[in-house]
């Protein structure tokens, strides 16, 4: 059941004595009850370090602005570090965007509609007709947005709008590349799924590339979007095994199941904030 005291911590910094303690003192020092702590460095002295930190605090809506003004000031700022809180009572809103394949589109709806994600998925936005019933069959609003090559940036200008308020963007299967300008004013905020197992066979009709190249591995790709195609840092990848007697439309079908899994983990995973950004790289406490 959901929680509204519930709040998580992120923290990026330099590793250095100290920071296990005075976090979790001054949590304690405010009251707060810790769940879980999920940490990680990138070097045995002197490296990077990331925390996760989960804890329960009474009458958390009330104290979250002295939690954040203290905490900057008394713990990030000695420790330099990098920081956010998110509390479960500031529900992230989600917006998909879609084209004509459904199942990745159906089954964040599906996990949604059972409560296994935690968000509110606002709308879905596509560039053709053809899920509308589908999507309101979910009780969601599903707009239309035609993109073709003479509108590209119109249309990107009017999804950019539609899509305001929303925390979240996700690719479900969405076959249009989006323009740099419509990704910089979502940084880290697109998470796409991509029907092949990066780096390898990027770009179209990955599952006859991995066909013609009689591969025994095939799987999917979850990522952060950036300007750069398919180079976004990487949140969850899944494979599976195939062998010689795999036909183009057999690997398409186990890579559409792969990709749905993918996907949903990667959304919840960031839904959670068990995702911190290392440059082109993640930390995922999952």
């Amino acid at each position: 059941m959901k929680d509204n005291n519930i709040a998580r911590l992120l923290v990026t910094c330099a590793d250095q004595s100290g920071i296990v303690q005075a976090i979790s003192g001054f949590l304690y020092h405010h009251g707060a009850n810790i769940i879980s702590l999920d940490q990680h460095t990138t070097e045995p002295c002197g490296g990077k370090y990331f925390m996760r930190i989960e804890f329960h605090l009474d009458e958390l809506a009330d104290k979250k602005q002295t939690l954040l003004d203290t905490f900057a000031k008394n713990v990030a700022e000695k420790y330099g570090m990098t920081w956010r809180l998110s509390c479960d009572f500031d529900v992230k809103k989600v917006g998909i965007l879609v084209s004509k394949e459904d199942h990745a589109l159906l089954e964040l709806l599906w996990r949604y509609q059972r409560g296994a994600l935690p968000c509110q998925i606002t709308q879905v936005v596509s560039n053709h007709e053809d899920l509308r019933s589908a999507v309101e069959g979910f009780g969601i609003p599903f707009i239309h947005i035609p993109v073709n090559k003479d509108n590209k940036e119109e249309a990107y200008a009017q999804i950019h709008e539609v899509m305001q308020g929303n925390d979240l963007l996700v690719l479900a299967r969405y076959m249009q590349i989006l323009s740099p300008t419509f990704v910089d004013k979502w940084t880290h905020k697109i998470i796409n799924i991509h029907h092949s197992f990066l780096p390898a066979f990027v770009g179209a009709n990955p599952y006859k590339q991995a066909f013609d190249k009689g591969v025994k591995l095939i799987g999917a790709t979850a990522h952060y979007v950036t300007s750069e195609l398919d180079e976004g840092p990487i949140i969850e990848q899944g494979v599976e095994r195939v062998s010689h007697a795999f036909d183009v439309v057999e690997l398409r079908e186990l890579g559409r199941q792969i990709e749905r899994e993918v996907l949903a983990r990667a959304v919840k995973w960031h839904l959670e904030d068990r995702v911190i950004l290392d440059d082109n790289k993640t930390v995922v406490f999952d």
